[in-house]
């Protein structure tokens, strides 16, 4: 039997080397695997920028990780939302105390020229520009320049989230010309492409675009508690605090998630996770998240880390799942795609690969959602003799060389290849354990690590069997068409495994503007099942954070929703 390859790591505990002072508290050391490249608001594309832009931009809305409530941050309150025939209007009002760095209000016209520049032609803003479709026009308020109100399409369980989730810039910083204030939204909307050759929108384009709106500081400056001190590319990125900010103004307790408290953040780029490692020993580091399973359980048993940090594994909304391509000949019957479900021995996987660091699913909801998650569901459990019951219910007929099926008066033989991210050691992992299993059973199974963009090319084009893959989710919107609804199926969709019934799309169009509570519960339970029955994605479990701090730190606000903390509201021991 093969041996599955994990991360070899007991040696580093054996490096000694130079230690640094102990950190004084006021600044937070945080670890990140990759620079950035980009903190522009609009076209960031590196996953870890989120994290470093809401230090220096916010949202009209937050997600408080604290109790993981969706609350106002910009806005005074959260919105007003009324239903008009085939509209929906969403009504905001701006905290008074709100500001940018110069010291002027935040206002209506910030936002509208925020939502104009994720809808402009010719800006890199073409992964978001679809986001925000939804939203028509803005109607400023005439007799108060921090009220207005959304007017948006037919009602979406994500207008709420999205309505208030983009990052609001100032305007006078962004566009001194004022090149985007006569135009519309609904002009972006209705002339695209001829607004495309207006000198105004060019011109405009060309200086967002620049690199002085994706990493110079004199520019990357917005109404959140720190500015960008410094970015020394592949090493560091500092953020400092503002002297006098606006959201120390604001009233304690019920605006206490709104925080800047540590005097600097200093983020690290450590692309080697050997290298974090050694950087957590001799606490150069005061935040390690997502640290790998292996490296997690194995520095838990280590005296000195653990007397200097604490550790954390709150589970998240990230779920892992095979993918079985329903439109292929070998697996377009459910009973064949039930079969290969009870080869894969999901407890094994939790146990070894993510060293018993993630959560058994029978679905997309999070067992931690216990109002939606379907929990009479039995999650297919590892069982080959109930696996050869099924091949043979299915059509499929055993020889000496393994399984054929009749197709089109073709035998067929059942051999399979599985696919996934060749970054993923422990996607690499499972494809191994997967084709072990599978091999006992008589399929052959073939391995096929593939580089990020191909592997997303072969999914959109329906070139593969197997795959395995991750998707995040969060506890707020159950949007499922893009990747569950029968019109999502194709090559401009994300419905890769051709997943769908006429059922299950009624059930997922009934969730966008559920009747009740009890209803959306109902609906959510039936996709659940009729997922488990079809077996076009085989959810095997939620994966939990593992996340390590330095034990100076409280308030900080652990959380599953990413990036798993809120390093703004860390609070120093020395600080008191």
């Amino acid at each position: 039997m093969k041996k599955v390859v994990f991360y070899l790591v007991f040696f580093i505990f054996c490096i000694t080397g130079c230690r640094r002072p102990q950190p004084t508290g006021k600044e937070v050391r945080v670890r990140l695997m990759q620079d950035p490249e980009s903190l522009n608001p609009v076209s960031y594309t590196s996953k870890d920028a989120a994290q470093l832009i809401n230090l220096l931009f916010q949202s009209l809305l937050t997600v408080d990780l604290a109790d993981g409530k969706l609350k106002p941050l910009l806005a005074e309150e959260m919105p007003l939302i009324e239903r008009k025939d085939t509209l929906t209007l969403i009504t905001y009002t701006i905290r008074p105390e709100a500001a940018w760095t110069n010291g002027s209000p935040v206002t209506a016209t910030d936002v509208a020229f925020s939502l104009k520049v994720r809808k402009c032609p010719l800006v890199n803003n073409e992964k978001v520009r679809p986001d925000y479709e939804f939203i028509l026009d803005l109607i400023p308020d005439k007799s108060n320049p921090k009220k207005f109100t959304l007017v948006c399409g037919q009602y979406s369980p994500e207008h709420l989230l999205l309505s208030g989730d983009f990052f609001v810039m100032p305007a006078y910083l962004f566009d001194p010309q004022n090149q985007l204030g006569s135009f519309t939204l609904p002009q972006f909307a209705n002339n695209f492409d001829a607004l495309a050759a207006e000198s105004a929108i060019q011109q405009f384009a060309d200086r967002f675009n620049s690199a002085d709106f994706t990493r110079n500081p004199k520019y990357l400056q917005g109404s959140a508690g720190y500015v960008l001190e410094k970015w020394t590319t592949g090493q560091r990125l500092t953020f400092k605090r503002k002297e006098d900010w606006w959201g120390t103004n604001l009233k304690a307790p019920e605006t206490g998630y709104i925080t800047a408290r540590p005097d600097q953040i200093a983020f690290r780029i450590i692309p080697d996770n050997a290298a974090a490692l050694v950087s957590l020993k001799n606490k150069q580091l005061d935040v390690w998240q997502n640290i790998p399973a292996s490296v997690f359980t194995q520095i838990q048993k280590d005296k000195e880390i653990s007397e200097a940090y604490n550790f954390s594994s709150p589970q998240t909304y990230t779920f892992v799942y095979l993918g079985l391509n329903g439109r292929s000949d070998k697996l377009a019957d459910k009973v064949t795609r039930q079969a290969l479900a009870q080869l894969v021995n999901t407890d094994e996987l939790i146990n070894v690969v993510q060293h018993k660091l993630a959560v058994k699913t029978v679905g997309p909801v999070s067992p931690l959602q216990k109002e939606y998650y379907n929990g009479g569901i039995t999650p297919y459990s590892y069982n080959p003799a109930e696996a050869e019951k099924l091949l043979r219910a299915a059509g499929w007929q055993k020889n000496g060389t393994g399984w054929a099926k009749k197709v089109r008066n073709e035998m067929v033989p059942l051999t399979l290849s599985i696919s996934y991210n060749a970054s993923n050691s422990e996607f690499a992992n499972m494809a191994l354990l997967f084709q072990q299993a599978a091999a006992k059973a008589g399929i052959p199974v073939t391995l096929q690590p593939q580089e990020s963009g191909l592997f997303t090319q072969n999914l959109k084009g329906g070139n593969f069997e197997v795959f395995i893959r991750s998707l995040t989710g969060n506890p707020f919107v159950y949007n499922f068409k893009p990747i569950l609804h029968t019109e999502s199926i194709g090559p401009d969709g994300l419905n890769y495994t051709g997943f769908g019934t006429p059922e299950s799309d009624r059930l997922i169009e009934a969730l966008y503007n559920p009747d009740s509570e009890k209803e959306k519960n109902e609906n959510l339970k039936r996709l659940q099942a009729i997922l488990h029955e079809e077996s076009n994605l085989v959810f095997l479990f939620f994966l939990r954070d593992r996340i390590a701090v330095n034990k100076q730190f409280s308030d900080t606000k652990i959380s599953g929703i990413k990036p798993g903390y809120d390093v703004s509201a860390f609070k120093s021991a020395e600080a008191d």
